[in-house]
Parts: structure tokens; C-alpha cells; sequence
């Protein structure tokens, strides 16, 4: 049975399919980009930048601002509470050709929470409501996006915060907003409140509604879109170390049987992230940030358990190199 889904639009930009990935702290630099891109991915986000950072030269604004032909339309993530810092960040970020600008004021750690970043901003609407009407003046007609969450506190029921930036957002001519409906001081415990998802599409019919929280599957993402309304879901977890999940939904969308990764294609996959980390971080570095990336792989083995203690122990390029040949052959060694 098929499920036709309608594109997903963020101002001028139309990405042809509404399951996107998300900005992963770690994960979605430039290489899993590219990777998931490769499987069915339309539009990325990168890893959230702190916009000061982007004001400085030199080789960690760089690294932040890297990108690639391949690598479109990307949304550049910046998070910062200073109207005219977050303006000037933005101007950088649509003069570089990031295709949307994403304002972050939902992340939930507790380092970014006590710098007054990212999730505080969701205590503090009024000054979120500066913030996005500052940056919107400063990339008039770019296509701008923010990520919220449904409170700053778990025991705020009524979500007050929430709805006035949303109002304001829209109403400053914000062009989407993706939602992940847990509380910040939840962090990524307890259920998604999808729920929320539905009350805020049923407030604001026409404008662009992204969906987050709880998408942990393909099959998922296409109950959220049916349950809640939303115009296009954004996978964060689901995604992590399963670059197939976009090919997967796009199969079940289309009615037609989900085709889990051989290990050939695992590997093969995997051989292809290597070499694009190694380019973009060096041996050293690189292979210490495929560690967690082969870590989250396992996910897709037949023996995860097998692959975690094994990518764990990996330090270089050759004891990489014998995980893959020890566990990614024809032969599947038994779970011990």
C-alpha cells in the first residue's frame, strides 16, 4: 500500500521527500551527510554551530562551514541568544550557499543550558522572539527555519512559552519549524508528545510543521506524518548508524518491501565513510571518529554486541580494517 506524501517546502525551497535528517551533535558532519545523502536523504541539517564561532577565522569556523557540491539543500544550524551575534552568524551562512538557515533553541544539554543557549531560549520567549525577528531582517527572502522543543519544564503542562514563540515566529515570517515535543528538562527520556504535534498543526493550517521525537523507525516517521499532520518529519536517533532509514521510508512509502542492507553493503558502506572521514580529519582523528560512527553501525548487525566491543577497541587504520574483515565477510560469527 502506498503512502503519497507531499514535498516538503521551507520558504522558497522544495525538498521532493519529508523525511530529512536531522542536525545530530557528533554525527551529521559532512561525511555521514553525504553518506546518507547517497541513500535517499533529500535535505540535511549540519551539526549545530554557536554563531560566535562563526564570526572568528581560522581552521574551526573551516571545518563548521564545510560543505560540497554533493551536499544540497543543506540547513546550517547556529545556536546563540544575541540577537545581533545570531544576525551576523545567519548573513555568513546564506552568503556561503547554505539553502536554509536552522535557529536552535531546543537543545537540552546541560553545558549549552548553562551558557544560556540553545534550550533556555525555550524559558525565555521573548527574547527568542528578538533573536529570530533580528535574523530575519538580516536574510530577508532566505529560507529560515527553528527547532523548538514543547517546553523548558517538564511540569509545564500548558506549554505557554511554546505557543508564544510559535505565534511570534510565524508571524515574523519564520518559514518552518520543527518541533521535538519533549520538555528540555527531559532531555531524550519518557515519550514524545505527539499530541502536541497534532494541536499545533490544527493552530497553524498552511504553515510548514516539522515533526521530531520518537521517530525510531521508517515505519515511524510515516505514522507520525498520518497521526499528527506535520509536513515533514525530521530523524534524528532512528538515523544514527542506520544511513538505510531514508532509502527504507522511501520504500514503504512507495508501497514496496523494505530492503535491509547485506553485510557487503554494510561494508561497503562503511569503507566508503572511512575514506571520506580520513579526507576530511586526517588518519588520527578520523579513525577515532569512526569508532562511535562503527559503534552505531552495529545497530544493523546481526550481532551488535559483537561489533560495539569490537569497534571499542579500534585505534588505527589497520584494526579498523580487521573489524570490517572479521565481521563484515560472507560468514556471520555466531554471538558469543
Amino acid at each position: 500500500m502506498t503512502t503519497p506524501l507531499a514535498p516538503l517546502k521551507i520558504g522558497s525551497l522544495t525538498i521532493d521527500f519529508p523525511v530529512v535528517l536531522a542536525a545530530l551533535a557528533g554525527y551529521s558532519d559532512l561525511p555521514y551527510r553525504l553518506i546518507c545523502r547517497s541513500l535517499g536523504a533529500s535535505f540535511a541539517t549540519t551539526e549545530v554551530m554557536i554563531d560566535r564561532f562563526l564570526l572568528q577565522e581560522g581552521k574551526l569556523r573551516k571545518h563548521l562551514l564545510r560543505s560540497d557540491p554533493a551536499d544540497h539543500p543543506v540547513g546550517g544550524q547556529i545556536m546563540g541568544s544575541d540577537p545581533q551575534t545570531m544576525a551576523q552568524a545567519a548573513v555568513i551562512l546564506r552568503d556561503l550557499g547554505f539553502d536554509v538557515i536552522d535557529l536552535n533553541f531546543a537543545c537540552p544539554v546541560r553545558k549549552v543550558v548553562s551558557r544560556h543557549r540553545g534550550g533556555y531560549m525555550m524559558s525565555q520567549p521573548e527574547q527568542t522572539l528578538d533573536v529570530i525577528r533580528v535574523v530575519r531582517e538580516a536574510v530577508p527572502g532566505h529560507p529560515l527555519m527553528l527547532k523548538l522543543r514543547r517546553s523548558f519544564a517538564l511540569d509545564d503542562q500548558r506549554c505557554e512559552a511554546l505557543w508564544t514563540i510559535v505565534r511570534g515566529a510565524y508571524d515574523a515570517g519564520v518559514d518552518a519549524i520543527c518541533l521535538h515535543t519533549r520538555a528540555v528538562e527531559q532531555m531524550y527520556r519518557g515519550e514524545a508528545d505527539w499530541k502536541l504535534l497534532r494541536a499545533v498543526r490544527a493552530a497553524f493550517p498552511g504553515r510548514t510543521l516539522i515533526g521530531s521525537g520518537d521517530v525510531r523507525t521508517p515505519a515511524d516517521a510515516l505514522r507520525m506524518i498520518a497521526e499528527t499532520g506535520v509536513d515533514g518529519v525530521s530523524a534524528a536517533r532512528g538515523a544514527i548508524g542506520n544511513p538505510w532509514f531514508f532509502r527504507q521510508v522511501r520504500e514503504l512509502a512507495a508501497g514496496l518491501p523494505v530492503s535491509a542492507p547485506s553485510l557487503a553493503e554494510q561494508r561497503a558502506v562503511m569503507e566508503l565513510h572511512y575514506a571520506l572521514t580520513i579526507a576530511q580529519y586526517g588518519e588520527r582523528k578520523g579513525t577515532f571518529q569512526m569508532r562511535h560512527f562503527g559503534i552505531s553501525y552495529g545497530r544493523v548487525h546481526p550481532h551488535p554486541k559483537q561489533i560495539r566491543m569490537a569497534f571499542v577497541a579500534v585505534r588505527n587504520a589497520a584494526e579498523w580494517q580487521a573489524v570490517l574483515d572479521a565481521h563484515y565477510s560472507s560468514v556471520v560469527r555466531p554471538e558469543s
